[in-house]
């Protein structure tokens, strides 16, 4: 019989990679995908699933105590991997209240059903839910910004500095809070920036490619020199897969690409690729422009990933040089149709 998963936010950017990577490489799983389909939200990442008898979309809302409940009593989920979050840092500070209904309320919505399901039941309260599992998918802004030195462990102190890190970071204390008062079986993965295909057009990534081939300004915050930690998409879903099957209860993953790179460099290096693959008259990196910084920009972010390569012997296959070339590719072929 099928395992039954509930996998929130499937139709944005990590989720839809995962999704794809989980259907790929296993026949025994069942998927249903809970998204409302907010501006992140795309069914086109999808469309190569759409003829997979284990895949099943639903449109709805995470914060919808009726529809979650309903779902779980209809497929008897066996597992949940929530990636469902309002994420984009400029709408938090712009638009905070959003963030924290999704990303707060609905995380302990999706974790009260399901204790409610799994640990309430008369038949499965003696074992808890030792054979079910919450996923919590987790970023590393919750832990606010480094100097220039250092990394982002499991024990770093959790210091966010914007509305979008600050509900991230409450979600994650409310997980934690499941396992440690009610011993549900949950584990949170925390990770750097991802890049790859099928990113949102409004991120650092896709932007730069977008207003480059269209000649237009390419915006770089400040002076360019806030430091990300760079994850490619399908690394970090094969991470979340590991964690989620062989984690151990209650515990955090931090997943990073240990590609630590300027906002400017990731700019001039995207340019430097496209008039290779793309060339004119001038270069692409003479599109740079520099904007006003954006509020409370954190200066530096990188994940030691040691505890997940340790533990549950994962590793990034790509490099950044690797993997940009790749994604630029993927977002010449969209954006060029």
């Amino acid at each position: 019989m099928n395992k039954k998963i509930l996998v929130t936010g499937g139709a944005g950017f990590i989720g839809a990679n995962f999704i794809t990577y989980l259907l790929n490489t296993n026949t025994d799983i069942e998927v249903v995908n809970l998204d409302l389909l907010t501006y992140a939200g795309d069914l086109a990442n999808l469309t190569a699933l759409e003829s997979n008898n284990n895949y099943t979309f639903i449109k709805g809302d995470i914060c919808d105590t009726q529809l979650v409940e309903a779902l779980f009593e209809q497929y008897k989920f066996s597992g949940v991997i929530h990636f469902a979050a309002e994420s984009h840092v400029d709408n938090s500070i712009k638009n905070p209240d959003a963030f924290i209904n999704t990303n707060v309320y609905g995380t302990f919505n999706l974790l009260n059903v399901a204790k409610k399901h799994w640990m309430e039941a008369p038949f499965l309260f003696k074992d808890g839910c030792k054979n079910n599992r919450f996923h919590h998918i987790s970023t590393d802004e919750v832990y606010g910004t480094l100097g220039e030195t250092g990394l982002f462990t499991e024990k770093t102190p959790y210091a966010p500095n914007s509305p979008y890190s600050a509900s991230k970071a409450s979600s994650d204390f409310i997980v934690r809070s499941y396992f440690h008062t009610y011993g549900m079986n949950v584990v949170t993965t925390n990770c750097s920036n991802n890049y790859g295909p099928k990113q949102h057009d409004e991120k650092l990534i896709p932007t730069i490619i977008r207003k480059a081939i269209n000649n237009d300004p390419i915006p770089i915050y400040g002076d360019g020199k806030n430091i990300r930690d760079w994850l490619y998409v399908e690394d970090h879903c094969k991470g979340i897969y590991l964690a989620f099957k062989n984690g151990n209860p209650g515990e955090t993953y931090n997943i990073g690409g240990k590609n630590e790179r300027t906002n400017l460099y990731i700019a001039n290096k995207i340019c430097d690729i496209l008039d290779e693959l793309l060339p004119k008259s001038k270069s692409y990196s003479e599109q740079i422009s520099f904007v006003k910084d954006r509020p409370g920009h954190d200066f530096r972010y990188a994940i030691d990933a040691s505890k997940i390569e340790d533990d549950l012997n994962w590793k990034a296959d790509e490099n950044f040089e690797s993997g940009i070339i790749k994604t630029i590719e993927w977002y010449l072929d969209k954006y060029k149709k």
